[in-house]
């Protein structure tokens, strides 16, 4: 891989009203790809989260298409902006209000750091990648309008928030006059929506065939690729209780039945999801699935049909016994052309990816690395990795040692290295005191090392730039915002 050259444009002259005036109305408009947007009304000074206020103004506001956002400037601000793209997706139906400001306080580092930050909240719950990616830039332009132009625009997302900024800088960061000038994705869903949810397809089945609750043979039954049927009043807590009561997870393993053991050891070992972890994967197979079902017709984006299940005590049975389905051809283009990446990045992409991460497997990584490489544009990517296993948060010192390595690569155009990423942390750490637990030599195993490929999917990128192209020539594919 070699360094991308410099990329130089000119930027307007930031004020100092911008900077620390208080809020003043928003003239203008801002669009989206989609629909043309209103004029913003003037986004609120609010309180900023405890560790900044001292350091920061800080304001929300919603925008035109009802998507809520937070902003904090520093006092001391360097000129650059942080673009913040959250991960989730939430399921409820509106733009939840609080989403941007618990996000600020979770990343107030890059704040504490002297970067502008800016996030949005959506302007709804609910599976759109290429939503979320709009509803990003809708903030970048706002932020412009309001706060004048930055003089670097980095975007910063974490697990599906990786998969948004990623789709984000495809979307509006390509060429000499892109907003953009650098991504920082972390512990990203970085293999997109058609595979990059096979495993859960994988496990939403596996844990029916042995546990035969999730439907219950006196329920009405449904394909299991629709995750929960349309009309089912099912909560989060009832299918805890159905996951309790097919194996114990939550009980010690001494109070488990002999069947509960064995079935959650088989589930775990067809899988390969980690025990602490398979609640939440199995909630993502069931509420977000029908959310996303629903958003791409009521038909399967996905398939398992040639799918070959081991590890359990009885692989035959398994593969004999578990629900079989192919993909739909349409729902599955509309799902790979709202999520999947082209790798087609034309700006530094620096990612950060715990090893252990339970929830994006670091194996995401190998499916990114792929994808630039079969665009032919690995040269804009550094891939780092740390030794930890948590997915929703990494060490503060890191993500302070991230942000600055890649504002460098952006205003030198030479490409810092994982072992210069590592070796600059703990400057940070001294502050943060949070640790710094880098891997340089690290390298993921191949995407398919971890999850079941699926026929024809071990090729990336899972949609070219070309195959974007005629999509989106079609009008109606996708997801609707």
């Amino acid at each position: 891989m070699t360094a991308s050259p410099p990329r130089r444009r000119p930027r307007g002259r930031l004020s100092a009203v911008a900077v620390g005036g208080a809020a003043g109305i928003l003239a203008g408009c801002l669009v989206s790809p989609a629909q043309a947007a209103t004029a913003e009304e003037a986004p609120a000074t609010v309180a900023c989260p405890a560790d900044l206020a001292e350091k920061a103004t800080c304001y929300s506001g919603q925008d035109s298409h009802g998507a809520h956002y937070t902003v904090a400037v520093p006092r001391s601000w360097n000129g650059t902006l942080v673009l913040h793209a959250h991960g989730g997706p939430g399921l409820g139906e509106e733009s939840d209000p609080e989403r941007s400001g618990d996000d600020l306080e979770r990343w107030s580092v890059m704040v504490d750091q002297g970067y502008a930050w800016a996030g949005s909240a959506y302007r709804r719950g609910g599976y759109g990648t290429r939503m979320a990616a709009s509803d990003t830039e809708n903030l970048r332009r706002l932020f412009t309008e309001r706060f004048g132009r930055p003089s670097t625009t980095l975007i910063h997302g974490q697990s599906w928030g990786g998969n948004v900024a990623a789709k984000t800088i495809e979307m509006y960061g390509s060429g000499a006059d892109s907003p953009y000038d650098g991504a920082l994705l972390t512990n990203g869903v970085l293999a997109g929506g058609s595979r990059g949810y096979d495993y859960r397809v994988d496990l939403r089945v596996v844990y029916q065939y042995y546990c035969r609750n999730h439907p219950r043979p006196t329920e009405p039954a449904y394909p299991l690729w629709m995750g929960l049927r349309e009309d089912s009043a099912m909560t989060g807590a009832g299918l805890r209780a159905r996951l309790q009561e097919c194996t114990g997870y939550t009980s010690p393993p001494a109070d488990r039945t002999p069947l509960q053991q064995r079935n959650l050891d088989d589930i775990l070992a067809v899988t390969r999801i980690p025990e602490r972890t398979l609640e939440s994967h199995l909630t993502f197979a069931t509420f977000t699935f029908r959310d996303l079902v629903r958003r791409v017709g009521l038909r399967s984006p996905f398939g398992n049909r040639q799918v070959r299940y081991r590890g359990s005590h009885d692989d035959a049975a398994l593969n004999a016994g578990v629900e079989r389905f192919d993909a739909d051809p349409a729902a599955r283009r509309n799902l790979s052309y709202d999520s999947d990446l082209t790798g087609a990045v034309s700006v530094p992409v620096l990612t950060l990816h715990a090893i252990d991460d339970p929830t994006a497997f670091v194996e995401h990584e190998s499916a990114y690395l792929d994808s630039l490489e079969g665009a032919h544009r690995d040269r804009h990517l550094l891939q780092t990795f740390t030794q930890e296993s948590e997915h929703s948060g990494l060490s503060t010192a890191e993500y302070a040692g991230a942000v600055s390595a890649l504002s460098g690569w952006v205003r030198t155009g030479h490409k810092p290295t994982a072992a210069s990423v590592a070796s600059s942390c703990p400057a940070f750490d001294a502050v943060y005191r949070t640790g710094c637990f880098f891997r340089p030599g690290y390298r993921p195993s191949a995407y398919a090392s971890r999850v079941n490929p699926r026929p024809g999917a071990t090729r990336w990128p899972a949609m070219t730039r070309a195959q974007e192209w005629r999509w989106s020539r079609l009008g109606d594919v996708g997801i609707a915002p």
